[in-house]
């Protein structure tokens, strides 16, 4: 059996995240990084490798005091179902953990993956105090905005279940 490595990202990983990416950008189930942008997040992300190969990734974002997201997770078709997404999650919420925080959201078209690691849909309901999400919208983040439900990103999300995970 291959040995599947789960690591931090470096830089020299972000050509190969953006180009696992790539497929389910083309397909719009996953909205495009431009490369800068992949850059400025490295330290956000985790791989997960064999032989010296990216097969998947994703990212921890910082949200607020205690709350995160996980964004960007994939895992390429050859790996798919063989646990490795699982895998990611678990270093993610690691990290999470780590980073002291207390829930975390995912937005998703993978809803029976993300129950099976303890996400519960939240649909349209407001997760954090008035005066959090006051704070949460002068973020330029297009992901906060997601969370938060904003009208300008609702194009970006449809289908997408938002979930979140008590740790």
């Amino acid at each position: 059996m291959t040995e599947i490595i789960v690591r931090p990202a470096r830089t020299a990983d972000v050509k190969g995240i953006r180009d696992l990416l790539e497929p389910m950008v083309e397909q719009r189930v996953l909205l495009g990084k431009e490369l800068v942008a992949l850059y400025e997040s490295v330290q956000e992300f985790v791989i997960a490798e064999t032989d010296g190969r990216l097969i998947g990734c994703g990212a921890l974002h910082v949200m607020w005091k205690s709350l995160g997201e996980i964004r960007t997770l994939m895992v390429h078709d050859d790996w798919a179902r063989r646990g490795i997404g699982g895998l990611l999650v678990e270093s993610l919420e690691l990290k999470a953990r780590d980073l002291g925080l207390k829930r975390l959201f995912c937005l998703t078209f993978e809803v029976p993956f993300f129950t099976r690691h303890g996400f519960e849909p939240i649909g349209e309901k407001q997760v954090v105090s008035d005066e959090v999400y006051a704070q949460l919208l002068r973020s330029p983040d297009a992901g906060v905005a997601e969370f938060l439900e904003l009208a300008h990103v609702k194009p970006n999300t449809l289908g997408n279940t938002r979930m979140l995970k008590t740790l």
